[in-house]
């Protein structure tokens, strides 16, 4: 069992592969291997997309690795790989990107992702910090989740579904932020999971189990 961790030069991964590697070993989860090599990709039997940074930016520097995407997709799309994106590596799942320019996104869960816009305007943009969780759907990754738990965010955008049914879970910023987005075999957390501690470690190691 491979889970492959995409770097396609967008974030730090240290900590996400540390994590990664240590809900492996806990739930005998297989390899965990960062890489950007699209025939690994191919053979991977799950993925994870992180992404740090703008949407634009990212989703220009995985398209200029020849092939990356490709091999993501056909692992995704076609083969029912399961997938987790995490921060903009979520956000990338949706239609268009409105940062700073619109930009499509995989298309692959619809909707927009928009700028945050706190109904208190004490509150700061980008919403960085530690957050609670208001778990809407169940899912096998969210087994032993509970609205309450705590997450670890750092955006200033976030997901703005098209279908109600595809969120699974956000937290109040102001009102109502995207959390957690769900379809069929791809998972997006809009937190990181390997740095909400309890939370995000039981997340991941669901993922490693995780059979859609």
């Amino acid at each position: 069992m491979l889970t492959v961790l995409v770097d396609y030069d967008s974030g730090n991964l240290h900590s996400a592969e540390k994590a990664f590697q240590r809900m492996a070993r806990e739930v005998s989860g297989g390899d965990i291997l960062v890489t950007s090599r699209p025939e690994d990709v191919a053979r991977a039997d799950r993925i994870v997309l992180p992404g740090d940074g703008a949407f634009p930016a990212c989703r220009a520097a995985l398209g200029s690795y020849g092939g990356l995407f490709d091999a993501i997709e056909q692992a995704v799309r076609v083969k029912g790989r399961p997938f987790l994106g995490i921060c903009v590596g979520m956000q990338m799942l949706a239609s268009r990107g409105h940062e700073y320019r619109l930009t499509d996104g995989f298309g692959w869960i619809p909707g927009d992702v928009v700028r945050i816009d706190p109904a208190d305007r004490a509150l700061k943009v980008p919403h960085m910090g530690w957050n609670d969780l208001v778990i809407e759907q169940p899912h096998p990754v969210l087994d032993g989740l509970t609205t309450g738990d705590h997450a670890y965010f750092v955006h200033s955008y976030h997901f703005r579904v098209a279908d109600p049914a595809d969120r699974l879970a956000f937290c109040d910023y102001g009102g109502d932020v995207t959390a957690i987005v769900g379809r069929d075999n791809i998972l997006g957390t809009q937190f990181h999971p390997e740095k909400s501690q309890a939370a995000g470690l039981r997340l991941i190691g669901n993922f490693l189990r995780w059979a859609p």
